[in-house]
């Protein structure tokens, strides 16, 4: 987990601004609106800023969507995908973005040309210490809140390795907005700064970060839950809950969790089933059994990761059906928080890298060389993974192999950085030290701005020293 601010995210919120996006401004931390003003000087100041300003802004007025509140989210999804300035360049191919990034893709060249005539950078720096002001309030509830949620689930997040939970504060959007998202195995939230925390929005996505992979490995449980999205069809939640009974699953187990922590001191037993009521009417339909599953959890001392096929094996399929049979569906639900964003055309590598993040490899393996086969989806990622997989076989030369064709053919920089690392650790233990100090250099030079800190600290410890990995670990020669 980690808590950032964002140079990109910010020149992508600041450009929105000052083309007029003013949706809770009199709310807004005072350093928003000191920014808009700094800008609006810099605009009539600067040669050349006022000429690249108005095309921008014009895109901007055009692509705004009926509903206001997708405004902000749609530009905060295309930051996720933009690599670091001054460049803002894309993370992944165009066709690989998430429908509502890809519909304002074609803003990022207007934005760049107006972040260079307006300064937007020396106007960033200007401000980065009030930025760090904003992580710094949150450093100590974050910690709280994930301790607090991994002692409850006896689940701790340490064993996540390969995935991110990143958040990220910005003063240029709506403070009352939570955008949070699930890229492959990563997962963003973005907010504002305000008097109030959101805390809970930000422990309800990081429980999806913690569950989801729990479903995965657990998907041939199922199938036979599947009937229940028949009951559901006309309830008003989320249309990707009422067509997965994975992520219907998932999605009620945080709600029960959260009905079985937040607050929970202080909340009568009447209240808690008046929200479980709640759950029915909007049509997430086993909250309520996971919440009484959750009472026993709580007296066992297994953990999650080995008490949740059991708490699936305990739903009454059947009861359920005709409990579900009987709710009268609310008109209108509150809106899912996490957005699947998914790319289009990732299904076959997005499934990939979460059964490799659960330890299914082989079927992790099926599903990459299908992709590349296909010749569908980004062939980088997918001989990325491949190659992950030949590394926890031990086979030393097919994971050398793969990370070399997926640097030839990769655009992501993580999939770059990570190729990069992993090659200068084989030739480590090749004692080829010269080659592998070249291979972490050049990772450094990908993640060295700041975007994948995980990359460019392994950078570092690889040139300061080899690699040497635990000796169950060591690769077959």
């Amino acid at each position: 987990m980690s808590l950032d601010t964002s140079e990109t995210l910010f020149t992508v919120l600041t450009a929105i601004n000052t083309c007029g996006y003013d949706q809770e401004l009199n709310a807004s931390d005072p350093l928003r609106a000191q920014i808009r003003s700094e800008v609006a000087k810099a605009v009539q100041n600067a040669p050349g800023a006022q000429d690249v300003l108005a095309p921008m802004c014009e895109f901007y007025r055009e692509h705004q969507p009926p509903d206001s509140s997708r405004d902000l989210a749609q530009y905060v999804s295309l930051a996720l995908y933009l690599q670091d300035a001054p460049t803002f360049a894309p993370k992944v191919k165009q066709a690989e973005l998430p429908p509502e990034a890809a519909s304002v893709a074609a803003f990022v060249p207007l934005m760049q040309s107006f972040y260079d005539k307006a300064g937007l950078h020396a106007i960033w720096e200007r401000h980065r210490a009030r930025y760090a002001e904003f992580t710094e309030t949150y450093h100590a509830p974050l910690s709280k809140m994930t301790f607090d949620t991994e002692i409850y689930l006896k689940l701790p997040s340490s064993g996540y390795l390969g995935r991110q939970f990143q958040v990220y504060l910005d003063a240029m959007g709506a403070p009352g907005q939570v955008n949070a998202r699930n890229y492959a195995s990563d997962y963003y939230v973005v907010i504002s700064p305000s008097s109030f925390l959101k805390m809970q929005q930000i422990r309800h996505t990081y429980l999806h970060y913690l569950l989801d992979p729990l479903a995965l490995k657990n998907g041939g449980s199922f199938k036979r839950l599947e009937p229940l999205l028949d009951q559901v069809k006309s309830s008003p939640m989320d249309e990707a809950f009422k067509n997965n009974i994975s992520l219907l699953v998932t999605e009620c187990l945080v709600r029960a969790i959260e009905l079985r922590t937040t607050g929970s001191a202080k909340m009568p037993e009447a209240e808690r089933l008046k929200n479980l009521d709640g759950s029915d009417q909007e049509g997430y339909v086993l909250t309520r059994h996971f919440y009484e599953a959750l009472i026993k959890f709580e007296k066992d001392p297994a953990g999650m990761r080995a008490m949740y096929a059991e708490i699936l094996e305990g739903i009454d399929i059947g009861r359920e059906i005709k409990r579900t049979a009987q709710i009268q569906f609310a008109g209108e639900a509150a809106p899912e928080l996490l957005h699947l964003a998914r790319p289009r055309n990732e299904r076959l590598l997005l499934n990939a890298e979460r059964r490799l993040a659960t330890g299914d490899v082989e079927a992790a393996q099926k599903m990459a060389q299908q992709a590349l086969d296909e010749d569908q989806e980004d062939p980088g990622r997918a001989l990325f993974i491949l190659a992950q997989i030949a590394t926890r076989n031990r086979d030393m030369e097919g994971a050398r192999t793969y990370f070399e064709r997926a640097l030839q053919m990769a655009h992501e920089p993580k999939v770059i950085a990570w190729s990069h690392i992993y090659l200068g650790r084989i030739f480590d233990l090749k004692e080829e030290r010269d080659v592998a100090v070249d291979h972490y250099r050049a990772a450094l030079n990908v993640a060295g701005g700041g975007a994948l800190p995980e990359a460019k600290s392994a950078a570092e410890r690889g040139i300061e020293q080899p690699y040497e990995p635990p000796a169950a670990a060591q690769p077959q020669q």
